[in-house]
Protein backbone atom coordinates (compact mmCIF):
# COMPACT_ATOMS: atom_id res chain seq x y z
CA UNK A 1 0.00 0.00 0.00
CA UNK A 2 1.30 3.41 -0.97
CA UNK A 3 0.26 6.66 0.67
CA UNK A 4 -0.17 9.62 -1.69
CA UNK A 5 -1.67 13.10 -1.65
CA UNK A 6 -4.77 13.96 -3.64
CA UNK A 7 -3.97 16.29 -6.53
CA UNK A 8 -4.14 19.96 -5.58
CA UNK A 9 -4.07 19.41 -1.82
CA UNK A 10 -0.35 19.88 -1.20
CA UNK A 11 2.31 22.20 -2.64
CA UNK A 12 5.48 20.14 -2.72
CA UNK A 13 7.84 23.08 -3.23
CA UNK A 14 6.59 25.00 -0.21
CA UNK A 15 6.12 21.93 2.02
CA UNK A 16 8.91 19.46 1.13
CA UNK A 17 8.91 18.03 4.67
CA UNK A 18 5.29 17.00 4.23
CA UNK A 19 6.08 15.40 0.86
CA UNK A 20 8.86 13.39 2.51
CA UNK A 21 6.20 11.44 4.43
CA UNK A 22 4.51 10.24 1.23
CA UNK A 23 5.38 7.27 -0.97
CA UNK A 24 4.70 9.36 -4.09
CA UNK A 25 3.66 12.95 -4.81
CA UNK A 26 0.74 13.83 -7.10
CA UNK A 27 1.01 17.24 -8.77
CA UNK A 28 -1.69 19.82 -9.28
CA UNK A 29 -3.46 19.32 -12.58
CA UNK A 30 -1.48 20.49 -15.62
CA UNK A 31 -3.33 21.81 -18.69
CA UNK A 32 -1.98 22.70 -22.15
CA UNK A 33 -2.20 26.46 -21.60
CA UNK A 34 -1.64 28.49 -18.42
CA UNK A 35 -4.77 29.03 -16.34
CA UNK A 36 -5.42 31.62 -13.65
CA UNK A 37 -8.38 29.59 -12.46
CA UNK A 38 -11.79 30.82 -11.40
CA UNK A 39 -12.45 34.22 -9.87
CA UNK A 40 -12.49 34.44 -6.05
CA UNK A 41 -14.13 33.49 -3.75
CA UNK A 42 -12.79 30.01 -4.59
CA UNK A 43 -12.84 28.19 -1.23
CA UNK A 44 -15.64 27.94 1.34
CA UNK A 45 -15.72 25.93 4.56
CA UNK A 46 -18.84 23.98 5.43
CA UNK A 47 -19.98 22.20 8.57
CA UNK A 48 -18.53 18.84 7.52
CA UNK A 49 -15.99 19.69 4.84
CA UNK A 50 -15.08 22.32 2.29
CA UNK A 51 -15.97 23.48 -1.20
CA UNK A 52 -13.37 24.58 -3.72
CA UNK A 53 -13.65 26.05 -7.18
CA UNK A 54 -10.00 26.72 -7.94
CA UNK A 55 -10.51 25.95 -11.63
CA UNK A 56 -7.26 24.12 -12.41
CA UNK A 57 -4.98 27.13 -11.93
CA UNK A 58 -1.53 26.15 -13.25
CA UNK A 59 1.38 27.52 -15.32
CA UNK A 60 0.63 25.38 -18.40
CA UNK A 61 2.51 22.33 -19.60
CA UNK A 62 5.46 24.16 -21.22
CA UNK A 63 6.42 26.06 -18.07
CA UNK A 64 5.62 23.04 -15.93
CA UNK A 65 8.13 20.91 -17.86
CA UNK A 66 10.89 23.53 -17.91
CA UNK A 67 10.46 25.19 -14.49
CA UNK A 68 8.41 23.07 -12.09
CA UNK A 69 9.09 19.43 -12.94
CA UNK A 70 12.89 19.59 -12.42
CA UNK A 71 12.31 21.00 -8.91
CA UNK A 72 9.81 18.25 -8.11
CA UNK A 73 12.14 15.51 -9.34
CA UNK A 74 14.89 16.93 -7.13
CA UNK A 75 12.78 16.08 -4.07
CA UNK A 76 13.61 12.42 -4.63
CA UNK A 77 10.04 11.09 -4.56
CA UNK A 78 8.19 9.31 -7.37
CA UNK A 79 6.17 11.97 -9.19
CA UNK A 80 2.65 11.37 -10.49
CA UNK A 81 1.51 14.15 -12.82
CA UNK A 82 -2.17 15.06 -12.90
CA UNK A 83 -3.21 15.96 -16.45
CA UNK A 84 -6.31 17.89 -17.48
CA UNK A 85 -7.74 19.31 -20.67
CA UNK A 86 -10.82 20.21 -22.66
CA UNK A 87 -10.53 17.59 -25.39
CA UNK A 88 -8.99 14.17 -25.88
CA UNK A 89 -6.28 15.84 -27.98
CA UNK A 90 -5.39 18.15 -25.08
CA UNK A 91 -4.91 15.20 -22.77
CA UNK A 92 -2.96 13.12 -25.29
CA UNK A 93 -0.55 15.88 -26.31
CA UNK A 94 0.17 16.74 -22.68
CA UNK A 95 0.81 13.09 -21.82
CA UNK A 96 3.27 12.85 -24.70
CA UNK A 97 5.12 15.96 -23.57
CA UNK A 98 5.30 14.75 -19.96
CA UNK A 99 6.64 11.31 -20.79
CA UNK A 100 10.14 12.13 -19.56
CA UNK A 101 12.44 10.22 -17.24
CA UNK A 102 11.53 10.43 -13.58
CA UNK A 103 7.77 10.64 -14.07
CA UNK A 104 6.36 7.58 -12.30
CA UNK A 105 2.74 7.81 -13.50
CA UNK A 106 0.17 10.09 -15.10
CA UNK A 107 -3.22 10.61 -13.46
CA UNK A 108 -5.87 11.73 -15.95
CA UNK A 109 -8.21 14.19 -14.23
CA UNK A 110 -11.43 13.13 -15.95
CA UNK A 111 -13.84 14.50 -13.36
CA UNK A 112 -13.09 18.04 -12.22
CA UNK A 113 -16.41 19.66 -11.20
CA UNK A 114 -15.05 23.22 -11.45
CA UNK A 115 -14.40 23.52 -15.19
CA UNK A 116 -16.12 22.55 -18.42
CA UNK A 117 -15.48 18.91 -19.28
CA UNK A 118 -14.11 17.45 -22.50
CA UNK A 119 -16.87 16.22 -24.82
CA UNK A 120 -15.26 12.79 -25.21
CA UNK A 121 -15.93 9.92 -22.80
CA UNK A 122 -13.41 8.88 -20.19
CA UNK A 123 -12.57 5.79 -22.23
CA UNK A 124 -11.98 7.83 -25.38
CA UNK A 125 -9.59 10.13 -23.53
CA UNK A 126 -7.69 7.19 -22.02
CA UNK A 127 -7.39 5.56 -25.46
CA UNK A 128 -6.03 8.77 -26.99
CA UNK A 129 -3.45 9.10 -24.20
CA UNK A 130 -2.47 5.44 -24.43
CA UNK A 131 -1.40 6.01 -28.03
CA UNK A 132 0.95 8.82 -26.98
CA UNK A 133 2.65 7.50 -23.84
CA UNK A 134 3.97 4.31 -22.29
CA UNK A 135 3.78 5.78 -18.79
CA UNK A 136 1.33 4.17 -16.34
CA UNK A 137 -2.05 5.85 -16.74
CA UNK A 138 -4.50 6.23 -13.85
CA UNK A 139 -8.02 7.44 -14.66
CA UNK A 140 -9.43 9.69 -11.93
CA UNK A 141 -13.17 9.18 -12.00
CA UNK A 142 -16.22 11.02 -10.71
CA UNK A 143 -18.50 9.65 -7.98
CA UNK A 144 -21.45 11.03 -9.97
CA UNK A 145 -21.40 8.07 -12.35
CA UNK A 146 -24.57 5.97 -12.06
CA UNK A 147 -22.64 2.79 -12.92
CA UNK A 148 -19.05 3.34 -11.86
CA UNK A 149 -18.17 -0.27 -12.55
CA UNK A 150 -19.09 0.15 -16.21
CA UNK A 151 -16.86 3.21 -16.46
CA UNK A 152 -13.98 1.36 -14.80
CA UNK A 153 -14.29 -1.53 -17.22
CA UNK A 154 -14.37 0.91 -20.13
CA UNK A 155 -11.21 2.78 -19.14
CA UNK A 156 -9.43 -0.51 -18.45
CA UNK A 157 -10.33 -1.75 -21.92
CA UNK A 158 -9.04 1.56 -23.33
CA UNK A 159 -5.62 1.05 -21.75
CA UNK A 160 -5.73 2.45 -18.20
CA UNK A 161 -3.24 0.89 -15.77
CA UNK A 162 -5.22 1.91 -12.69
CA UNK A 163 -8.05 4.10 -11.43
CA UNK A 164 -8.31 6.83 -8.81
CA UNK A 165 -11.62 7.25 -6.99
CA UNK A 166 -13.15 9.52 -6.06
CA UNK A 167 -12.89 13.10 -7.15
CA UNK A 168 -14.95 15.71 -5.33
CA UNK A 169 -18.74 15.91 -5.44
CA UNK A 170 -20.40 18.99 -6.89
CA UNK A 171 -21.96 21.12 -4.13
CA UNK A 172 -23.18 24.58 -3.16
CA UNK A 173 -22.82 26.55 0.08
CA UNK A 174 -24.82 29.69 0.90
CA UNK A 175 -23.58 32.68 2.87
CA UNK A 176 -25.49 34.67 5.51
CA UNK A 177 -27.35 36.56 2.77
CA UNK A 178 -28.46 33.26 1.20
CA UNK A 179 -26.17 33.82 -1.77
CA UNK A 180 -23.65 31.25 -3.07
CA UNK A 181 -20.46 31.45 -1.04
CA UNK A 182 -18.34 30.70 -4.12
CA UNK A 183 -18.11 33.15 -7.00
CA UNK A 184 -18.69 30.30 -9.46
CA UNK A 185 -21.73 29.15 -7.48
CA UNK A 186 -20.87 25.46 -7.36
CA UNK A 187 -17.66 23.81 -6.26
CA UNK A 188 -16.08 20.49 -5.48
CA UNK A 189 -17.12 19.16 -2.06
CA UNK A 190 -14.54 17.28 -0.02
CA UNK A 191 -13.88 16.37 3.58
CA UNK A 192 -15.08 13.79 6.13
CA UNK A 193 -18.63 13.57 4.77
CA UNK A 194 -17.28 12.24 1.47
CA UNK A 195 -15.98 8.99 2.98
CA UNK A 196 -19.13 6.83 2.55
CA UNK A 197 -19.26 7.88 -1.10
CA UNK A 198 -15.59 7.00 -1.52
CA UNK A 199 -16.02 3.60 0.13
CA UNK A 200 -18.92 2.74 -2.17
CA UNK A 201 -16.97 3.88 -5.23
CA UNK A 202 -13.85 1.92 -4.34
CA UNK A 203 -15.94 -1.18 -3.67
CA UNK A 204 -17.73 -0.82 -7.02
CA UNK A 205 -14.43 -0.29 -8.81
CA UNK A 206 -12.89 -3.35 -7.18
CA UNK A 207 -15.84 -5.49 -8.22
CA UNK A 208 -15.18 -4.39 -11.81
CA UNK A 209 -11.39 -4.70 -12.08
CA UNK A 210 -8.19 -6.20 -10.75
CA UNK A 211 -6.25 -3.03 -11.58
CA UNK A 212 -4.62 -0.98 -8.81
CA UNK A 213 -7.04 1.49 -7.21
CA UNK A 214 -6.11 4.74 -5.47
CA UNK A 215 -8.85 5.32 -2.89
CA UNK A 216 -9.53 8.82 -1.60
CA UNK A 217 -12.28 10.88 -0.07
CA UNK A 218 -12.74 11.91 3.54
CA UNK A 219 -9.59 10.29 4.91
CA UNK A 220 -8.74 11.86 8.26
CA UNK A 221 -7.39 8.90 10.25
CA UNK A 222 -5.74 5.54 9.89
CA UNK A 223 -9.13 3.92 10.38
CA UNK A 224 -10.49 5.83 7.36
CA UNK A 225 -7.59 4.62 5.22
CA UNK A 226 -8.01 1.06 6.48
CA UNK A 227 -11.67 1.06 5.43
CA UNK A 228 -10.70 2.07 1.89
CA UNK A 229 -8.23 -0.80 1.78
CA UNK A 230 -10.91 -3.18 3.08
CA UNK A 231 -13.10 -2.07 0.16
CA UNK A 232 -10.36 -2.85 -2.35
CA UNK A 233 -7.98 0.13 -2.54
CA UNK A 234 -4.35 -0.72 -3.17
CA UNK A 235 -3.21 2.85 -2.45
CA UNK A 236 -4.71 5.66 -0.36
CA UNK A 237 -4.55 9.40 -1.01
CA UNK A 238 -5.03 12.16 1.57
CA UNK A 239 -6.83 15.32 0.53
CA UNK A 240 -8.60 17.95 2.61
CA UNK A 241 -6.90 16.88 5.84
CA UNK A 242 -3.59 18.19 4.45
CA UNK A 243 -4.87 21.77 4.58
CA UNK A 244 -5.16 21.65 8.36
CA UNK A 245 -2.52 18.99 9.07
CA UNK A 246 0.23 18.81 6.44
CA UNK A 247 1.97 16.15 8.49
CA UNK A 248 -1.05 13.86 8.53
CA UNK A 249 0.64 11.17 6.38
CA UNK A 250 3.02 10.17 9.17
CA UNK A 251 0.16 9.99 11.68
CA UNK A 252 -2.17 8.12 9.34
CA UNK A 253 0.54 5.59 8.49
CA UNK A 254 1.11 4.91 12.19
CA UNK A 255 -2.61 4.68 12.91
CA UNK A 256 -3.07 2.28 9.99
CA UNK A 257 -0.78 -0.28 11.59
CA UNK A 258 -2.30 0.18 15.03
CA UNK A 259 -5.90 -0.08 13.77
CA UNK A 260 -5.17 -3.16 11.67
CA UNK A 261 -3.83 -4.95 14.74
CA UNK A 262 -6.71 -3.71 16.89
CA UNK A 263 -9.27 -5.33 14.60
CA UNK A 264 -7.33 -8.60 14.38
CA UNK A 265 -5.03 -8.37 11.36
CA UNK A 266 -1.28 -9.00 11.51
CA UNK A 267 -0.49 -6.47 8.76
CA UNK A 268 -2.20 -3.69 6.83
CA UNK A 269 -1.97 -5.65 3.56
CA UNK A 270 -4.02 -8.43 5.15
CA UNK A 271 -6.99 -6.04 5.32
CA UNK A 272 -7.20 -5.83 1.50
CA UNK A 273 -10.77 -6.65 0.36
CA UNK A 274 -11.86 -7.61 3.89
CA UNK A 275 -15.23 -5.98 3.12
CA UNK A 276 -15.90 -8.71 0.55
CA UNK A 277 -16.96 -12.31 1.14
CA UNK A 278 -14.09 -13.47 -1.06
CA UNK A 279 -10.75 -11.82 -1.79
CA UNK A 280 -9.35 -11.26 -5.27
CA UNK A 281 -5.60 -10.77 -5.37
CA UNK A 282 -4.33 -8.07 -7.73
CA UNK A 283 -1.01 -7.08 -9.17
CA UNK A 284 0.20 -3.96 -7.37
Amino acid sequence: MQLLNASGCLDALTAPDAVAQLDAFVTKTVTPEPREGNAPVRIAETEHGMLNAIGLANPGRDRFVTDVLPQLLALGKPIWISVGGFSATDYAETCEQLGCDGVAAIELNLSCPNVDEAPESAAEIVAACRERTAKPLYAKLSPHSWDLGETVRAVEAAGADGVSVVNTLRGVALDARLRPALARGTGGYSGPALKPVALAAVRAAREATRLPIVGMGGVQTGRDALELIACGATHVALGTVLFSDPFAPERVRRELVEEAKRVGFDAVDDVFCAAFDSVVKVEN
